[in-house]
């Protein structure tokens, strides 16, 4: 049975991430996909990538969240001309008045926030993509030989854009493993189009209200974590990873043709973690195989990348993480979803 951390039922955390979802759809019109994948990022203590065209309200979704929720909350808009000590902060001289001592002080950077909006994170050059590496793995700052640490929460939620390249600097495969999630922003249904015309046109949209707070989130973080997990969901999660690597005996004959390098053990983590924090969303405190399948792509997406063969054919990834759901059977279950 879970047991919520001291001071927390478990129940109220649940409703708590059930009453943010509902206070961030007041301002957000459709995207229930996407939202429900921030959420489950955000509940399974990682970092989200979203990736969609301009216009897809993706820095309106991360503020929105940022209001909802009572943490502190910085937007970094990366550019190419930014340094790490833009992000990290930056030591400052300073002189005493009276005495007219003078001495160093370091003046934190935004990256000392709970929520951290990258906003366009592939315009960044690599040296300031590693110093935001550092603060993503280790929750740490390092800065004039000493290491700092950032608040908690922390939370780095990316925005990029797949139609310019120019200016632009591909994030490493050792940073995308970083991101929990690679969520991907569509254009809007015609109704909800409407619906975006007719409330961005007319009145100014209602204040969305922090419904939660740092404490609380932390105690849902670790709720989520004692979501059970039965043996044959683990080792379903994990045929799904090893069947992505093209030198794996039993990867299916579309991964050994089309795919260079498969997930790692980290896809593994995320693929239990989201599916754990998806459970919790949906009031459950055990996983089901259909957890795990619903957090395959944003998961998997990221991690495997595909050789020539492929791009010259015009297979995208989204089609071998299909292959690979319809080819690994998932285990047998009695819990409805």
């Amino acid at each position: 049975m879970t047991i919520a951390p001291a001071g927390h039922d478990r129940d109220s955390l649940i409703a708590a991430a059930g009453r943010l979802r509902r206070e961030v759809q007041r301002r957000i019109v459709g995207q229930e996909r996407v939202l429900d994948e921030i959420l489950m990022a955000l509940i399974a203590g990682g970092h989200a990538l979203l990736v969609g065209v301009p216009g897809l309200a993706k820095t309106l979704m991360v503020r929105s969240l940022a209001d909802a929720v009572h943490l502190d909350f910085r937007r970094i808009q990366f550019t190419p001309d930014l340094v790490p000590s833009d992000i990290t902060g930056t030591e400052i001289l300073e002189e005493d008045s009276v005495s007219g001592a003078r001495s160093f002080r370091f003046a934190r950077g935004p990256i000392f926030a709970n929520i951290v909006l990258a906003d366009e994170i592939n315009r960044a050059p690599p040296r300031t993509q590693a110093a935001l590496l550092e603060a993503m793995q280790e929750h740490s700052v390092t800065a004039s030989g000493d290491t700092m640490r950032l608040p908690e929460p922390f939370f780095v939620l990316a925005t990029q854009n797949p139609i310019e390249q120019e200016g632009t600097y591909p994030l490493p495969e050792a940073q995308l493993d970083r991101f929990v999630f690679d969520i991907r922003l569509s254009y809007p249904a015609e109704d909800e189009e409407i619906a975006i015309l007719r409330s961005t046109t007319g009145a100014p949209p209602e204040r969305v209200e922090p419904v939660i707070g740092a404490d609380e989130l932390i105690a849902l973080q670790r709720v989520a974590r004692e979501v059970a997990a039965a043996e044959s969901v683990l080792r379903y999660a994990a045929s799904l990873v090893r069947a992505s690597r093209p030198d794996a005996p039993d990867a299916p004959a579309r991964v050994k043709q089309y795919v260079r390098w498969g997930a790692g053990p980290r896809a593994g983590q995320s693929l239990i973690l989201g599916a754990k924090a998806r459970a919790l969303l949906d009031g459950r405190v055990v996983v089901a195989p259909e957890d795990v399948r619903r957090v395959a792509h944003p998961v998997l997406r990221h991690r495997v990348l595909l050789n020539f063969a492929a791009e010259a054919e015009g297979l995208n990834v989204e089609r071998v993480i299909d292959d690979l759901l319809e080819r690994i059977e998932p285990p047998r279950s009695d819990i409805r979803v």
